[in-house]
Order: C-alpha cells, then structure tokens, then sequence
C-alpha cells in the first residue's frame, strides 16, 4: 500500500507541475449513500482479516491491512457491520480526496458521476486513477459520461484475466454514474 501512495503522490504531483491542473488544498463531497452501498456490495463483510481472492489481507468492506493482524484499524475484531461501515467511511476519504484534486476544476460530476469514479478509485487505487486514461480523458474536457461509459470497462482485469466480479462492478458503477443527482464536482476551493 506504501507503494501504491508513493505512485499516487508522485503522479499528483507530475499532473500539478505538467498540466493545467490547479493546485487546490480543499476537501471535496463525501460520496452518497447508493455509492456507499455499491462499495459494501462489492467489497464484501469481512469481520475479521482474512486474505482476498488475490491473498492480501482486508477486514470490514475492502480494508486492506497495513500492518500485522491489521493493527491500525482502530477497532476490536470481529467487526460489526456498524464499526466496517465507520472503517469504510474513513477509508474512502482519501479516494474522494484522490478524485477532487487530479481532476481539473473543468470537470463537472454529479454527485453519482462522483461516486462511480470513488468506487471505482477505492477498488483499483489511486495511483492507477491517478495515471488512467480516464482522467486524462476527463482533463482533456471529453463528456464526463461518455468518458466513464467507454474507459471503466477496460477495468475488468486481474492477472490479464477478465474476472466476472469486475465485469459487474464496472457495470454497476456505470449504471450509478448514468443517474441524476446534485453537484459534486467542481469543488469551490
């Protein structure tokens, strides 16, 4: 995960220094509550860390450990729905904050466009949204849901292997992303 931070802050800072990216020191929307449910859907209740389909260990709703037994989750094990859903809320943030601050204040997403793209960050990383095609795409000011439409499909991969799970979590963030919903991005910074 260390390094998954370090790719992601180095390619943050690449886009402030080489793009019209602003530099913006602000927090952007927490996600919705059918974004929230998305995630929970597909990460899955883990009460107690165990290792994912791809053997690293997570708890609570796709909490990846970042120490021996998960030591840093501030809360006892097993997790509660109710203690993996404060977790989550805590994880995301930095996926939210991943979104608000790569994205260039000429993105404009409604508040389910938002949290496709969170849901999607949360499940591939940072720093791989970070360096997609898709927020190049989105940068460049090609429609946001044509951009989301045509570039979360290609994520369907783990392995070179198109996984079914991925297939449908693309899907569903897809369909979120086609629904109406109030302002989230641009931020007012």
């Amino acid at each position: 995960m260390y390094a998954g931070f370090l790719l992601f802050s180095l390619a943050l800072a690449s886009l402030a220094t080489s793009s019209p990216i602003e530099q913006r020191a602000c927090t952007g929307p927490n996600i919705n509550a059918a974004t929230i449910a998305l995630i929970k859907e597909f990460e899955g209740f883990v009460a107690s860390p165990e290792p994912d389909p791809i053997g690293l260990p997570t708890v609570g709703y796709g909490h990846l450990c970042q120490t021996q037994g998960c030591g840093e989750v501030p809360y006892s094990f097993p997790l509660t729905e109710t203690t993996a859903t404060q977790l989550l809320l805590s994880d995301v943030k930095s996926f939210q904050q991943g979104v608000t601050l790569t994205t260039n204040s000429g993105v404009t997403l409604n508040e389910n466009q938002f949290g496709a793209l969170v849901s999607f960050s949360f499940n591939v990383g940072n720093a791989n949204f970070a360096s997609s095609t898709l927020l190049r795409r989105l940068n460049a000011g090609e429609d946001e849901l044509t951009v989301i439409e045509e570039e979360l499909p290609k994520w369907n991969k783990a392995g070179g292997q198109v996984l079914p799970g991925l297939t449908r979590r693309r899907n569903t963030e897809i369909a979120l992303a086609q629904q109406a919903g109030g302002p989230a991005l641009p931020v007012g910074c």
